[in-house]
């Protein structure tokens, strides 16, 4: 008797399967979106602490033979923290922030040093310094008219490059720490009031799927 396909059979059952293997998929990405920014965000922190943190030992450990039988994880984080905030206290001071200053001016001046130490001293305090550069976002018209890019203006003026009623506006990419600086009139940018400059980043880097919180900030222009 010769043998034969049950088409019918066979097709409903490659529809079972195929529907079987999406749903399976769609649970996988959906673990993987949940697990994801979680177990990244703490590799990252745990990274950056065992970083820190060792930077103590591997100070000590080839003078000091015996350092590394009282050490225990974690002192060189904590001695790590404790001297960032002893040495932001006496910067205050007048005799230490001369000092400061004269070290500053030292470094400043060196050939070779002078680049690596300027340019990491201008970045972290456009982060966190007194001359914060990113506070202060904006909508800016780069290569066309009525087509936005989210942007954060560094310098309010350009008059060192010859280029009178410019601004300096630095624009992030997604996904990446980089980005790119132009040169822009004044009014192809518009401030953003409503949304921080916290929330502009985050929604520029994510490629706009983030969503941006409704508060208003407490820096808004008025």
């Amino acid at each position: 008797m010769p043998a034969y396909v049950n088409f019918t059979i066979l097709k409903h059952t490659l529809m079972a399967t195929r529907n079987w293997l999406k749903k399976l998929l769609q649970i996988f990405l959906q673990g993987l979106i949940i697990l994801a920014p979680i177990v990244i965000t703490i590799w990252a922190v745990t990274s950056l602490f065992n970083f820190v943190d060792r930077i103590l030992p591997d100070l000590f450990e080839d003078t000091i033979p015996q350092f590394s039988r009282y050490y225990l994880p974690g002192m060189g984080f904590i001695v790590a923290l404790l001297l960032i905030f002893v040495v932001g206290y006496i910067s205050s001071s007048f005799v230490v922030g001369k000092l400061v200053e004269l070290f500053d001016s030292i470094l400043e001046k060196t050939p070779g040093i002078k680049i690596i130490y300027s340019t990491l001293k201008d970045f972290f305090e456009a982060f966190a310094g007194n001359k914060r550069k990113f506070d202060q976002s904006v909508l800016v018209a780069v290569n066309a008219e009525n087509v936005w890019q989210i942007g954060f203006i560094t310098q309010q003026n350009a008059r060192e490059f010859g280029l009178n009623g410019f601004v300096a506006v630095y624009i992030p990419q997604s996904y990446a720490f980089a980005g790119h600086l132009y040169f822009v009139e004044r009014q192809r940018v518009k401030l953003l009031t409503d949304i921080s400059s916290a929330d502009a980043m985050k929604f520029a880097i994510s490629g706009g799927v983030t969503n941006i919180d409704e508060e208003v900030p407490d820096n808004a222009l008025k």
